[in-house]
This record gives C-alpha cells, structure tokens and sequence, in this order.
C-alpha cells in the first residue's frame, strides 16, 4: 500500500499539493485527473524518486519494482525490437551474464535465472507489445531514429509495459495512440497484475481501465470510488450545493436537452445514430459535473454553402511511386458528420490531406463547392504555429481588420483571459498549443472541419468543451480520433478506411472493435459497398461449413422475424408522429397565429404539438428497446 500523510510539494514558489491524505491500495487502477498544470506530471514525478517531499510523509513499500513510462524522445540506433525488450532490466542483466560466463558454473546459474525470469518468453511477449501498438513485423527491426516523435513514445510506453513491475505509472498513455491501439491498451491495463496509477483525459478509456478516481484540484488530492463516469455524478451533486452554480447547471442541461430533442427529430434508423443519441442523453446527466470549466467556445461557420462541399470521383490517392487508396469516391454535403475508422497504414491522414489539398490526387476528379472553406487541424498542427507571436496577434495576420476587443473575447473562449492572449506561445504547454491551434482554425470560419486527432495534449474540461461545440456545428465534418466519447457524441456515421477502400461502415464502434479483432482473417479483396458486422464474421467461416451456415442463418431469420416486424413498425410509427409534428410545428411558425383572435386555434396546435411529440417519444423508446433485443438476439 502507498501512503499520502499530510504530504506537500512544491515546485518553484508554486504549491502544488497542501496537507494531501490518499492511500492506493495494492491492485488498484486509478486514474489521476486534474486540469493542465495542477501538477499530476509532478505527483509521478514524487512516486518515482525523482521529487521529494516539501513536508509530511509519503510511504511506498520497499520492495516494489516501479515502471513508468518516459516522456523524452529518444533517438536511438538500437531497433524497435530490443529498444522494447530494454524496458525488462532483470532480463538484459541475465542475457548479459550468460555472454559473459567465464566457466560452467556460472554458465549454469545464468542459465537457471533465465528459466526462473521465463526469459525464453521476452523477444516473443516484446513483439506482441509492439504488434498491439501498431507497429508491423517489419518495422520492429527499423533503428529508434527513423520513427517520428509520437511513435518513439508508443516504443517508450511498450518499455514500461516489459518491465515486470508491482506500480506502473503512466502518463498520458493514449496522447500517440489511434483508436486501434487505444483499444488493445485498454485490454492490456485491465489484466495487469499489479497497481496501476494513470493520468490521461479520455474519459472512455479512464471508464474502461479505472476503478478509482484521484482529482488533483486547488493542491489537494480527492478519491472518488468507481470509474470517470461516476465521479462526474458524485462532482455534480456536490456542485449543486452552491446555489451560483446550481443555477449555471440548469441553464446549460437546458441547453444540451435542447440539442438532443433537435438531434432525436433528425436521428435515422442507422445504428450509429442510435448510438449518439444515446452519448447526448448520457451527456444530460454529466452536463453539472462540467459547469466550472473555464472553457466556452464555438466553432464559427461561413454563411454560405454549396451542395456538395467538396467530391472526389475514381480517385488515386497516395504518395509519388506509392498508390494507398487506388479508386475513391466519395461527396461531402453540409451537414455530413463522419468518423473515419481504419487500422494505422491504411490511409485515413492520406485521405484527409488530400482532400485538404495538402497532398494531390494521383488521378481522377476532384470538385469543390463555390463556397467550400476548409478547416484542417492535423496530427501536428502545433508545429505550424509562429511561437514567436501571441496569439493575438497571430489571429490579427489571419483577419486584420478584426478589433483588439473582438480577437480577446474569442480567445477568452479558449482559456486565454486577459494578458494571455498577448503573450509569445513558445514557453506554453503542449496543451496551450493544442488550444491556440484550435482557435486558429475556428476563427476562420470554415464550413467544413477536417480534424485529425483533435484531442492530443488536451484536458477533459476542453475535450468537453471542444465536443459540445462541434454538437452545435452546422457544417460538415470529418474526424479521426480516439477519443471515443468524442465521436459517440459528435458523428452520425463511419467511413472505414481499409484494404484500399473507403466504405460505409454500417455499426456503431463496439462493431468496429469486434471488426478488429476479425479483421486478420478477413478477405482482402471484399468488394462489398458497405461492410458490416455480419461481413467481417462471415469471412471466419470454412468452405466447408456454408452448407450448414446458410441452414443456421435461415432459421435465425425466421426465430428473428417476428421481433423484426414489430421494429419496422415502431419505425414507420416514428416515421409517422414525426411527419405530423413537423407539420404542427410549420402552422406555429406562423405569426398570425398569435393574434389574439387566433387564440383557439393556437391552442388547439400546442395541445397537439405535445401530443405528437410524446407520442413520437414513446414510439423511440420502442424502437431503440425492439433494436437492443435484436441486436442481442443476434
């Protein structure tokens, strides 16, 4: 057990921790979370030795091996492979005494410390590291150097993760990670053994790992049992004991229900929009939990819009000498909200660039709207900013005939209050970049967002503040994350981006998981249009078995059939209660009806406005619970 008693860090003449109490007990998952700057980096920094305590006591058991995963980019010539396999000590310790035996006996007890560590087992268990952080079988022999920054980190956390450890410490795991090797991360910290204590601002992926919460805020550390979602809960009621910010809370689940009943009206039958609809019912109960945040934006959009935005047809797309995506079509119309789904390699930056014109077209055609404007945040957009310039000043070079007044207030937005605005971006935070990166391609209004991991380096409170503003977004978007509440709480449908294809994806991203986990043994060449759930299972079954498959199919259809039915009733109903709600709702768009001898009339509409939406409601509600039973049933 690790124990806090009356511990206080400092840092300069910053206070970060104050009299802080915790204990973490052995096998426990917590997740420490806290804004940018309150000091987590610095709170593993105390674990692991490097800091000592400013007063109080802090007790770790003597014996426990400690891993953690380093920030600092190394530029190694050792390959991939053994940079990995560095990470277990006790392992290179034994290889190095078995070279270096100088007779049998020490042969022979290098030897037995090899079978008792199960060294045999390390370059095997190194690989399979490597394999679920995205790296290929032939880039594990490519030297540390010739990887780029981000992916050095994936081989530095793939360190941490060999070493046998009794707490492993992780900071920002997810920050370098696509959603692929978010997803088998995950999978790996809930089976380690030992204690695990994490920072990270994917609210998904602290849902999924945690079991324990440590809030990091104004110098003291607060526990909070259960995963994210229930911390948001437990935060929310005690929010709204003060009465200030009780009042804050209720404007703004006001707000989201607002958007949710606009979302439900537009909602179609498609599984992912089912699926969102659900994340913004999910995101009325967590709306209190946020309402301190110091970060309110909107993403601008230019008035005016073209049908289709932008097209591309028989498209080549790749690289000089290097086809990755041989014939794409593809249209983007307002009011498109896409997720782009695809395992590392397979062309999803390749797409976006191209259609951002970062990149040509090989061949083929490509069309843009007369009032296409694009808004591109990449993977490192925090590279192309002018650190030298303020922020302010930098939004002043994109539009110069802004006010001083008008650039501060759009920047207050983004947490940059006051003189912040005026200062050099060079000494801010990673993310302070992401932040101002972000502003940039808001402040120009464009009609169509193209973002490329948008949350790296940013906090949860401006991970919540960057999802409700792309929700309120009238214009198109095309998102790659791995941030999955993001996208659950943004996008309507999946592209999938593989085998040299851009498709439809028709399921919600627990079937993208499930696709993942088939995808190896899946026929490259599948020409389907549209790949499902059922396409990837499918592709498992022998030649042998069809016969047998077909018969099972058959009889499932038939054992489903009556439950289908009762779906696409409930969905014609829907279909139905919305027609005539839309309908209502045309005649009290008119202004006449409000005079006061119209005053029955108009009545008589509103009683039937809120019949017809409770009626669509209840019909929902039927379709979403006959959809889950399916879905199980299935």
């Amino acid at each position: 057990m690790i124990e806090f008693n009356q511990v206080s860090l400092q840092r300069g003449t910053q206070t970060l921790l104050k009299d802080c109490q915790l204990r973490i007990h052995d096998g426990q998952k917590m997740a420490l979370i806290g804004p940018n700057g309150a000091g987590k980096s610095s709170l593993f920094a105390l674990l692991n030795g490097e800091l000592q305590v400013d007063g109080g006591d802090l007790y770790i058991p003597p014996k426990w091996r400690i891993a953690h995963m380093r920030q600092e980019v190394e530029a190694s010539e050792r390959s991939a492979l053994d940079y990995a396999m560095d990470g277990d000590a006790i392992y290179r310790r034994i290889e190095h005494g078995i070279a270096n035996a100088q007779n049998d006996n020490d042969l022979t007890h290098w030897l037995d410390q090899m079978d008792q560590h199960q060294g045999y087992s390390v370059p095997v268990k190194a690989e399979q590291l490597l394999h679920g952080l995205g790296f290929s079988k032939e880039e594990l022999q490519r030297p540390v150097k010739s990887f780029s920054g981000g992916w050095r980190i994936r081989l530095n956390l793939a360190q941490a993760l060999m070493m046998p450890s009794d707490l492993l410490l992780l900071d920002e795991p997810t920050n370098h990670l696509d959603l692929e090797a978010t997803l088998w991360l995950e999978q790996w910290l809930k089976n380690y053994p030992g204690t695990l204590l994490f920072i990270s601002h994917d609210r998904d992926f602290i849902d999924g790992v945690a079991n324990n919460i440590v809030h990091l805020h104004q110098q003291a550390l607060t526990l909070y049992p259960g995963n994210y979602s229930a911390y948001e809960r437990i935060r929310a009621e005690k929010l709204a004991q003060q009465q200030t910010l009780f009042e804050k809370q209720q404007v703004r689940v006001a707000e989201i229900e607002q958007f949710v009943a606009r979302f439900r009206a537009k909602a179609s039958k498609a599984k992912q929009a089912q699926s969102r609809l659900k994340e913004l019912q999910r995101m009325e109960l967590i709306a209190p939990a946020h309402v301190d945040s110091p970060f309110r934006f909107e993403f601008p959009c230019y008035e005016k819009m073209s049908a289709p935005l932008l097209a591309i047809d028989h498209a080549a797309l790749g690289y000089a000498g290097k086809t990755i995506l041989p014939d794409v079509r593809l249209s983007i119309v307002p009011g498109h909200r896409v997720g782009l789904l695809g395992p590392n390699g397979a062309g999803k930056s390749t797409l976006l660039k191209t259609l951002c014109n970062e990149i040509a077209m090989l061949s083929g055609e490509r069309s843009e709207g007369e009032h296409l404007r694009i808004g591109y945040y990449a993977q490192h957009q925090l590279e192309s900013l002018d650190v030298k310039a303020s922020g302010a000043l930098i939004l002043q070079r994109l539009k110069p005939k802004a006010s001083d007044q008008e650039i501060r207030n759009f920047l207050g937005g983004f947490g940059f209050h006051g003189d912040k605005a005026l200062e050099i971006i060079e000494p801010f935070s990673g993310g302070e970049k992401a932040r101002m990166a972000l502003a940039c391609v808001a402040w120009m209004k464009p009609n169509l967002l193209i973002l490329d991991e948008p949350t790296n380096h940013l906090d949860i409170e401006m991970r919540e503040a960057l999802t409700l503003a792309l929700q309120n977004f009238p214009g198109a978007i095309l998102i790659v994350s791995h941030d999955r509440h993001l996208l659950k709480a943004t996008v309507d449908e999946y592209w999938l981006v593989d085998n040299g294809k851009v498709q439809e994806f028709d399921g919600d991203l627990d079937d993208y998981h499930h696709y993942l986990q088939q995808r190896e043994e899946m026929p490259a060449d599948s020409s389907d249009s549209t790949v499902t759930p059922a396409t990837s299972a499918a592709a498992n079954v022998p030649q042998a078995d069809r016969k047998e498959q077909k018969r099972l199919d058959a009889e499932k259809r038939q054992r489903l059939a009556p439950l289908r039915k009762q779906q696409q009733a409930a969905e014609k109903q829907m279909e139905k209660f919305q027609t005539q709600l839309s309908a209502v709702e045309e005649k009290l768009s008119d202004t006449g009806l409000y005079d006061a001898e119209r005053k029955a009339e108009l009545n008589q509409l509103l009683q039937e406005q809120g019949k017809l939406k409770s009626a669509l409601e209840e019909a929902e509600m039927e379709w979403m619970e006959l959809t889950e039973q399916l879905e199980q049933a299935e």
